[in-house]
């Protein structure tokens, strides 16, 4: 826990050091889900610092007209992958992308996410297992691919978008991040010694289109409880540098998961209680 609750005042990203740029390294980074939300902005910062980027999307027109757009803003190079991470052929066409030895990914990020409108109880089945593919099932596997390639190759990083509701009782959705939380702890403590980090980047709620495209009823949510999404992919970026295994940005939410931390699970289960739910 104490990476989690690191004070450390944030450093410029070692993947490119202050006043260079990675222009002509042959460094290539894989986005998942980067056409919006988090994965657009982890797409702008980074190719801000000169990096060839590989983004996938199930929207094959938002996804065109994202590359195009990064291109001709930072000169850097934008293959696209269009695909469901849902699925089994999704998955798979990713995975092989990172185990391809021509142009080497050196940087997976497992962006995709979604969430859903209704509480438990009231959703569909289906819904929850899509669910749970996306955020565990596809992540697990891309990580799985990424790490034998990055060991072949002498390391690599791995950033998974988890979410602080993966140290809280928060229903399905904070089950399957508290997955991400743990494989990412577990990951990042067998795979360091050899070059490859893992690292669990774990926001509040972030100013995305996340919740709106989920249907998701926010107004309930305090201003104070919002995140900025460039401040959260900057966090996780230098997190990652730094080769920690948990990210928890913004001072305020560090606090906050200190005092859920060592709170009664009786208070911890009273404010998951009164969480704001979709619809009500």
């Amino acid at each position: 826990m104490a990476e989690q609750l690191d004070e450390r005042a944030l450093q410029q990203d070692e993947l490119v050091p202050p006043g260079t740029s990675s222009r002509g390294t042959g460094q290539t980074i894989l986005i998942t889900g980067a056409t919006a939300g988090l994965g657009a902005e982890f797409a702008r910062q980074l190719a801000g610092q000169g990096h060839h980027l590989v983004i996938t999307s199930r929207n094959p027109l938002q996804l065109v007209a994202k590359a195009q757009g990064l291109e001709a803003q930072y000169g850097i190079s934008v293959e696209t992958l269009t695909t469901d991470l849902s699925t089994a052929e999704g998955v798979e066409v990713v995975a092989a992308r990172l185990r391809q030895r021509e142009q080497p990914i050196t940087m997976l990020v497992n962006n995709a996410g979604s969430g859903l409108a209704t509480e438990f109880h009231e959703s569909e089945p289906e819904d929850e297992l899509a669910m749970l593919k996306l955020l565990v099932e596809a992540p697990m596997l891309l990580s799985h691919s990424a790490i034998q390639a990055f060991l072949a190759r002498g390391g690599g990083r791995i950033i998974n978008v988890s979410s602080v509701a993966g140290f809280l009782p928060e229903g399905s959705y904070g089950a399957a991040k508290a997955w991400s939380i743990s494989f990412s702890r577990w990951a990042n403590t067998r795979y360091k010694p050899d070059g490859v980090t893992i690292t669990a980047l774990c926001p509040g709620p972030v100013r995305t289109e996340f919740h709106t495209r989920a249907g998701i009823d926010t107004s309930k949510k305090p201003k104070w409880a919002w995140m900025d999404a460039e401040d959260v992919v900057r966090e996780g970026l230098t997190a990652a540098a730094e080769g920690r295994s948990v990210c928890i940005p913004s001072r305020r939410y560090r606090s906050l998961m200190t005092a859920a931390r060592f709170s009664p699970d009786s208070v911890v289960e009273w404010f998951s209680r009164i969480e704001p739910k979709a619809g009500k």
